[in-house]
């Protein structure tokens, strides 16, 4: 019996190591490195952009990931502006989404589906007009009805509501809470609305709510005092450009990039931080050029006065654990969701009407689908639908939170006729198999939402263990919350900290 080898070590050292190579590494890693800082960012994957990546079918480079931004805040517009692609920004199509749910109350084999427009004046589903057209086509007289109580219930019986769904419930009932908010937490946060803190996901309705005197009226005030324009934006071209434009900038401040590399340790030392990584695969020479690369089988270890933990929830948590000294909240975090995107190029002339406008979001007992939302993304991007040739581009969703994923294990020609089944159904329009002419598959096994009760709790509770050891921070969607307005502007506090370290009285002393 022999030993096995020992992987050969190489050694680095820097001022910042970033652990995690999605657009949160990205953006704090080009923070750090704007005023002169050293930097290495390591990356699992074999390319960087975690959430927001590409695809190459049938000769078009397409988003795998998110394919929009918020504009709240301006962070996300401010920093597309510092990278010169302001000139790109574009709104999408406002014809808006439709939602489809069993037709008269059907279940089981054979069961119908009814579609219809989303409600315009709504937050997160809720109405702010009960009684409207629009609210009643999806959920009856009746529904639309028990909805309207909520403008006759006294404001004062609510107290501050913490769950989405449990407040639509109590106010509005199970109708609006089934048919409009459910959908649209499952699309967006992939979470049941009862898990869902209101003052994240809606911030600002239950001080709307004390002073209209309802939640419809609540609703309705914050409609109006958003600002006018799109709540949402893309790039022409796609959000992935977006990675390349921070890609390109790391490689002009000499950011050393290693893909490809799996943390596997982070411990303290006396002059800041080690971090042990395994590269595997064939070597890849990062975005900031050759040398970033690292042999394959290497195990790379890097020296670093600061480290910033940009990974997904359950690595940063497990690196966390050793590093952080007393932090061992890692049992108390909920599970993540696993989600799997599916991207289709149809050759099907009649979806050019766009008959369910922009895309489709799914009730969860709406029989027959096992999608839980879907985009018609040559419909909803002009920019998209001029470079297609009148091909078609379908993005359909699947997992949610507490659930097992309906796509593991399935190998590619079974998600093909799945796929295909749901986004016949979905449009209610009957797609051939040869209609499909490319497919793709993206997934996320550790989607984890800031948006859920208690998280914040439990982020404070990090961020107070990591205010015990300056030169440490994280970030990423898990500790910032949902979309890239949340994660930019989380990303570039983090690094501010670590850039005040860097060239304080402190680091001069």
């Amino acid at each position: 019996m022999t030993d096995e080898p020992r992987a050969e070590q190489e050694h680095r050292t820097t001022d910042v190591v970033v652990v995690g190579g999605g657009v949160a590494g990205l953006v704090s890693a080009l923070e750090c490195a704007k005023i002169g800082l050293k930097v290495t960012l390591l990356e699992r994957r074999v390319v960087v952009g975690g959430c927001v990546g590409r695809l190459e079918l049938d000769g078009l480079t397409l988003d795998s990931g998110a394919e929009s931004f918020a504009t709240r805040g301006g962070a996300v517009a401010e920093l597309i502006a510092d990278l010169g692609l302001s000139d790109a920004v574009e709104s999408p199509n406002p014809a808006g989404a439709w939602l489809v749910w069993p037709a008269g109350g059907q279940r089981g084999p054979g069961a119908k589906l009814d579609a219809a427009p989303l409600p315009r004046t709504g937050m997160l589903g809720i109405p702010a007009n009960p009684l409207g057209d629009d609210v009643r086509r999806i959920i009856g007289w009746n529904g639309s009805s028990r909805a309207y109580l909520d403008r006759l219930k006294p404001i004062l019986r609510i107290g501050r509501a913490h769950s989405l769904g449990r407040l639509v419930r109590d106010r509005m009932g199970e109708a609006v809470l089934d048919r409009l908010v459910t959908p649209i937490s499952a699309g967006v946060y992939s979470t049941n609305p009862d898990d869902l803190d209101l003052d994240v996901v809606a911030p600002g309705l239950n001080e709307a709510m004390t002073r209209t005197g309802s939640l419809s009226g609540g609703v309705g005030q914050l409609l109006e005092e958003r600002k006018a324009g799109a709540a949402v934006q893309g790039l022409a071209g796609g959000m992935h450009t977006l990675v390349d434009a921070l890609v390109a900038q790391l490689g002009r401040f000499d950011v050393d990039v290693v893909t490809g590399a799996e943390v596997t340790d982070l411990v303290r030392t006396d002059e800041g931080w080690r971090v042990t990584a395994t590269v595997a695969g064939e070597p890849a020479a990062g975005p900031a050029g050759p040398a970033g690369a690292a042999q394959a089988g290497t195990e790379l270890v890097v020296d670093s006065r600061f480290a910033l933990l940009a990974s997904p929830a359950a690595s940063s948590r497990h690196l966390l654990v050793d590093a952080l000294e007393g932090w061992a909240e890692v049992t108390a975090w909920p599970a993540a969701a696993s989600i799997e995107i599916v991207t289709l190029v149809l050759d099907a002339p009649a979806l050019d009407d766009a008959p369910r406008g922009t895309g489709v979001l799914v009730a969860a007992d709406a029989p027959g689908v096992t999608a839980k939302a879907m985009t018609h993304s040559t419909a909803k991007w002009p920019w998209l639908a001029a470079r297609t040739g009148g091909r078609h581009v379908v993005r359909l969703s699947y997992g949610r939170a507490g659930e097992p994923n309906p796509l593991d294990g399935l190998a590619d020609a079974d998600v093909r006729s799945l796929a295909l089944a749901d986004a016949s159904a979905l449009f209610g329009v009957a797609l051939d198999a040869d209609a499909i002419l490319a497919l793709g598959r993206a997934s996320w096994r550790d989607a984890l939402s800031q948006a859920t009760i208690g998280q914040r709790d439990r982020v404070r509770a990090l961020e107070d263990a990591l205010a015990a050891e300056p030169g440490i921070e994280v970030t990423g969607s898990w500790v910032a919350g949902t979309g890239l307005a949340s994660v930019v502007p989380h990303a570039i506090a983090a690094a501010a900290r670590i850039r005040h370290l860097a060239v304080g009285p402190a680091a001069n002393a």
